[in-house]
């Protein structure tokens, strides 16, 4: 919940200054519902950097008073949507069963669902790290198809990491990814799990971010409180290009 329309507008100015266009890596903004359309309208009609939202419904329309459906952030511009974020776990009661209807709602409207899972502090204390990703990503994709699944990306986000300075290390991050991966093979198939695209979310810095991306088993990253910032969200951009060559 940061940036209004107008201070969204002139952060992505700012951005595009310092960041040119790069083949190398993809960059998706996802500021709050209300500084879609002025970020849309900043980035303009060809832009290189993408629109993506924090949240969606998974109705299309109806008595859902506070709520926004995928039609809706299609009609703004957005190609991707942020599903499971932890904080809409943890803050909100979202449980696996209605990340799954969000899920299958951006998929049928055309929108890249990025999908989040990630354990607590007291469940990584407790070794239930690979217990309690695996149900959530069970939960989470449960019916879907390989083509489904080659137009979602998965977003590591350790709870105990997300805004707190207390980063995974590139190894932790490594071994749920590796994790995870081997659980999209399980559940479908190795060229399904090879592809599919696994983030990690989670005190993501200009410091960190080429250790953690230096990694083949880390495809990018969901940055948080570093995108806030024009100097460290443009590094960050920065190195993935480079990290991408």
């Amino acid at each position: 919940m940061n940036k209004t329309a107008s201070e969204a507008a002139a952060f992505i100015q700012d951005l595009r200054e310092r960041v040119a266009a790069s083949p190398n890596a993809d960059v998706v903004l996802a500021p709050p519902f209300t500084a879609l359309e002025s970020a849309r309208n900043a980035l303009g009609p060809s832009s290189w950097i993408s629109l993506g939202a924090q949240n969606v419904h998974w109705e299309t329309h109806g008595a859902f008073t506070g709520e926004v459906s995928a039609p809706m952030l299609c009609d703004l511009g957005c190609r991707y949507v942020i599903v499971g974020h932890s904080e809409r776990r943890t803050l909100f009661g979202e449980r696996d069963e209605s990340i799954l209807k969000k899920v299958r709602a951006a998929l049928r409207h055309g929108l890249s669902p990025i999908l989040c899972v990630g354990e607590s502090l007291a469940e990584r204390e407790s070794g239930r790290t690979e217990s309690v990703v695996t149900t959530q990503l069970d939960g989470s994709l449960a019916g879907l198809t390989p083509q489904d699944l080659a137009i979602v990306t998965i977003a590591y986000e350790p709870v105990w990491a997300i805004g707190t300075g207390r980063a995974a290390t590139t190894e932790q991050a490594v071994t749920v990814h590796r994790l995870i991966r081997l659980f999209i093979e399980t559940g479908w198939d190795s060229k399904t799990a090879s592809t599919i695209r696994i983030l990690y979310g989670g005190s993501v810095t200009p410091q960190n971010i080429e250790s953690l991306l230096a990694s083949n088993a880390i495809d990018g990253a969901l940055v948080g409180g570093a995108c806030l910032n024009t100097d460290s969200f443009a590094t960050i951009i920065s190195v993935a290009q480079t990290q991408g060559d």
